[in-house]
């Protein structure tokens, strides 16, 4: 099975959706390293309202991601 995308890079929409389409994987890999590393980068053990907050910040993220069907294992290997 073969997908051939076509873009006008002379049109300006088709210029953003391909932007989007070859950055996709840079965007993946962010979003993996923030659901998943970041919060470990931050942590302060000398207060637990610090690392709650990152924690909320991390699981609003990634509900954001499962509302929009983002899926980082569908996109990295």
């Amino acid at each position: 099975m073969k997908a051939r995308l076509e873009f006008d890079l002379d049109n300006k929409d088709d210029r953003l959706a391909h932007l989007r389409c070859v950055k996709s994987l840079g965007m993946a890999i962010v979003l993996f390293e923030v659901t998943h590393n970041l919060g470990k980068k931050l942590e302060d053990d000398g207060e637990t309202g610090y690392n709650a907050g990152i924690e909320d910040t991390i699981s609003a993220i990634i509900e954001l991601m499962d509302e929009n069907g983002i899926l980082i294992d569908d996109l990295i290997e």
